[in-house]
């Protein structure tokens, strides 16, 4: 008989409220490397390469982050380089599974400002 152990799950915390949480449960905004422009993005698949904060995805914490610029200190960015509807986009994606086919391909499309 083999006993298996339980399957470790990251833990992550809002960088507005906090609080604890599982990963897949945050939303994720990550900073792209300087190869790739260095701009900031939501990631909805946990996925992308580069620095990561993550948000709660409650309305208040959102606006918050937005509000407070708690993204740009956690990521050590700008305002110039910030994704044009970052908000919009964690807005949108707070009851969807960042795990879904239809949301990746929505989410990901959008353009990204970039500095020229």
């Amino acid at each position: 008989m083999v006993v298996r152990r339980p399957r470790h799950i990251p833990i992550r915390s809002c960088v507005v409220c906090r609080e604890s949480s599982d990963k897949r449960r945050l939303l994720r905004v990550v900073r792209l490397p300087e190869k790739a422009g260095g701009v900031v993005q939501f990631d909805p698949t946990g996925k992308l390469a580069g620095r990561g904060a993550y948000v709660c995805a409650d309305e208040k914490c959102i606006a918050l982050a937005h509000k407070q610029k708690r993204f740009e200190r956690a990521l050590s960015v700008t305002q110039d380089k910030m994704s044009v509807d970052l908000f919009d986009r964690l807005r949108s994606s707070k009851g969807e599974d960042a795990g879904g086919a239809d949301s990746i391909s929505e989410l990901t499309s959008n353009p990204v400002l970039s500095n020229e």
